[in-house]
Parts: C-alpha cells; structure tokens; sequence
C-alpha cells in the first residue's frame, strides 16, 4: 500500500507551475514520493493520511537547485584564500583535492550536502570534481539528495593540477562512470559525461563526450567560459568558445554550460539556436570580480529562450552555496547593473531557482515546481520570523528578505530529510567537528596555507 502524507494549512504555497499559482491556505497530498494533490486547505481537510504535517505559518515552495556545486573538497579548506588571489587558487585547491582519501571525501560531502539541504538545495550538480564515487554514494543515500554526478576529464595540459588522460583513456572513463551511475537510488542520481573545459580539452574528446551522452541518452555539462578569457577576439582565437563548441557539434538539448561568462550576443544567438541550456553561478562570479551584469547576458539568455538556472560553485571561490543568495543577487545585481529596475523581477529570480534550473538540467518533467505527478521535492519556510514579515507577497519577502535560516522542513523524495531546522540523517555538530580536523590534515599534508592577514593571537 502506497504512504501517504498531508501537508495541510500552508499559509502559501508557491507551486511554480504553468499558471504560477500561488495558493493562500494550500495543502498537498503526498504518496510515496509523488506529490498527488495541490489544493485549498477545505478541499482537503477530510481526505485521510498515514501522516500529517501542520504547515500553519510556512510557506512552501518546490525544492530549488543547485546546476553547478562542487561538493566533495571545497568545506575542507573553506575560506582559506585571500581575496585577491584570483584564479591563481585553483592549483592549490587542486592539490589538496588530489591527496584525499575516500573516507576523507564521504565526509566533506556529506557536510556540503547538509548545509545545501539544511537551505533549501534539493537537487545539485556536482560537475565532476568527486573522485571516489563509491565513498561519496554513501553520502547521496544517507542525505537523501537528487544529484547529477560524473568524471571530470580533459587530456590537455592545464596550469591547474588536473589529472590528464589520453583521450581513449578519457572516453572510456566517461562512459565506464554514466553505465555504472546513471539511474543509482532510485533513480536519484544521474551520471552526466563532464569534460572540464575547451581550453583543455581536444576537440576528439568533446566530440566524444557528446557522442556518448547522444547514445546513451544522458547530459553533458562543461566549464564554459568561466573567467571572461582575455584571448577572446585575439589572433589567437579567431571565433569564440561557444561558436568553437558549435562547428565541433558539441552543443545540442542536452548539454548544460556552466558560468557562460564573456559571451556575446552573437553567441546568445548560437546557444539558443542549438537548444543548448546555461547554468550561471552569480555568486563565484561577482566575489571573482568577472563583471557579472556587463559580461553574463542573462537577460539576453532569456530572451532568446535559453533555458538558465543558478549555481553557486564550490565553497572555495564563492564561500556561499545557498540558492536564495543567488536568488537574490540575480534580482538586485542587473537592475543595479542595467540601471533598469524592471531586469530580473522577484518571479523570474525564483523561476530560475526552481523551473528553470530544472530545464537547464533536463528534469523539469519531476522536480521544479509543485504540480500532481512530479517528484514531492519541496521547502517549508517558517514565517514566524521578523524577516518574513509583513507578509502580503511571499515572492518579494523570499527572494528580498528571507533566507535559509527559516527554512524549517526540506522533503526529498516524499523523504523529511530536515525537520525544525534540523537534518534528519545526521549529527551535524559531530559531522561540522570531523571535517574541522579533516581540513587541518590537508592543509598539512599539502603544505597550502594562507594565514590571516590580520594577526591570530
């Protein structure tokens, strides 16, 4: 027999669905993990249930997502780089990843993974960086997230301290990791191919990758103009990454750019003619001074009816993985930017955290708004708060005001994976603890240190 849940006299409930509706005094129906029902509270209130949750003074919204996170390493050494060391980061960071253990890994991520469901992250891309998948897969089961995973490749040289393989060796690996992930959960977890960049990766390894995400009926996502590439336009580079990624064949409905920094009109045009997506990540962007408004044409993206979502990237470079961060920023930033108050409203910001993210990422058919048949990923929001209110319109106060300190209950999968504020899987003091002294030992073992500029004593 099916278990149902009743979440029953939701304040809100912003379900994000093709009408947009907002229901004042909602509840939702629930079996196993399918959401059945959205209606008034009346319409329900006698319809029985094996459990029943009170969601007096919450606001509920469908579970948002995270297109791009790197999970696995990034809460070890968070925070640990000055600010103005730029992109000069990377070969440190790359160093201390390439010495962790699987234990070591299993428990970073599952750190990332509570903090990112503890605010609201249900689903998340972890765009190849993980290592020991069969350690991290412990940590997707017991956190209960949605999450996209693969091998990160390239066979070029890089400045960065990646890993470099033949290209055979590349391809193999890419599709050894899609067969033995792909539909791992219950489906929750899905294996994408993930070459790391253009820049350092030849044009027989894209080709391949896309071929393979073409036969086996999968996503690729890649590092796509992450900083704003100062060869652009050189003699160097006659066209453009994204033009390069066009003429190769690359681009497609099932491949995902992340950052898509520094692209032009013209490109705009390309990716929206391929039926390619865009993941932007507008906090790593602005704390990497990339000039967000001037060199990420978001409005423009959407526009031309490119499907975009947000990311956060990894704890290193943004410090910030909560999608109401970027929710806000994407709505404050181009009006500042543009001068022009009406770019971004408070809605699309919320689109973008929610359906259009799950465009951008191919599963806007379960996750992404609240509507009867798709998966029960959602957020309940406690409004008993002084940042809540007043409340007339739950879309201003959640992406102007609010922030994932209210976030009260996260369900996955029809599965409370945080209740009262509190993850269900997991001691976190015990967890934040463990990885405190995992981070030490890297950074020991490594020889990486950047101590504060201000004195310690």
């Amino acid at each position: 027999m099916p278990q149902t849940t009743k979440i029953e006299n939701a304040a809100f409930i912003i379900t994000v669905d093709p009408d947009r509706r907002i229901l004042r005094d909602g509840s939702l129906l629930i079996e196993d993990d399918r959401i059945t029902r959205v209606a008034k509270a009346d319409e329900l209130r006698n319809t029985p249930a094996d459990r029943v949750i009170d969601a007096s003074d919450m606001v509920i919204t469908p579970g948002f997502l995270n297109g791009h996170m790197h999970i696995s390493y990034a809460h070890a050494t968070r925070g640990i780089f000055p600010d103005d060391l730029g992109p000069a980061y990377y070969p440190y960071l790359f160093s201390i990843q390439s010495i962790m253990t699987p234990e070591e890994e299993y428990h970073t991520s599952l750190l990332a993974l509570t903090e990112l469901l503890k605010y609201g992250t249900t689903t998340l891309v972890d765009p190849g960086s993980t290592k020991h998948l069969d350690a991290c897969l412990e940590a997707y089961r017991e956190s209960g997230c949605r999450i996209i995973v693969g091998q990160q490749v390239t066979d070029g040289p890089n400045p960065w301290n990646l890993p470099v393989y033949t290209t055979d060796e590349a391809l193999a690996l890419t599709r050894e990791t899609i067969e033995r992930w792909d539909g791992e959960l219950s489906g929750r977890v899905s294996a994408w191919a993930m070459p790391f960049a253009l820049e350092y990766c030849s044009d027989e390894l894209l080709v391949g990758t896309k071929r393979l995400v073409d036969e086996l009926s999968t996503g690729l996502t890649i590092h796509h103009s992450q900083t704003v590439p100062k060869a652009e336009g050189s003699d160097e580079m006659t066209v453009s990454s994204t033009q390069k990624l066009a003429d190769l064949g690359v681009l497609g409905p099932n491949v995902t750019l992340a950052h898509a920094l520094g692209i032009s009109e013209q490109d705009v045009q390309i990716i929206a003619e391929s039926g390619a997506r865009v993941v932007m990540c507008p906090t790593a962007a602005i704390k990497g001074g990339s000039g967000m408004t001037s060199t990420a044409l978001l409005p423009e993206l959407l526009e031309a009816g490119v499907p975009v979502g947000l990311g956060t990237d990894a704890g290193n470079n943004s410090n910030l993985v909560e999608s109401m961060r970027a929710m806000y920023l994407v709505a404050v930033l181009y009006k500042d930017g543009r001068r022009d108050v009406s770019q971004i409203p408070a809605e699309t910001a919320v689109e973008l955290a929610t359906i259009r993210s799950a465009q951008a990422l191919g599963l806007d058919a379960d996750v992404g708004s609240l509507e009867e048949g798709k998966k029960a990923d959602l957020v309940m929001f406690d409004t008993r708060r002084a940042e809540w209110r007043t409340l007339f319109n739950p879309i201003n106060n959640l992406v102007y005001n609010a922030d994932g300190r209210s976030v009260h209950t996260v369900m996955v999968d029809g599965r409370v994976v945080v209740e009262d504020h509190k993850p269900t899987f997991v001691d976190e003091w015990e967890l934040i603890q463990k990885v405190q002294t995992i981070g030490e030992n890297l950074m020991e073992r490594s020889g990486v240190s950047f101590p504060s500029r201000w004195p310690i004593v």
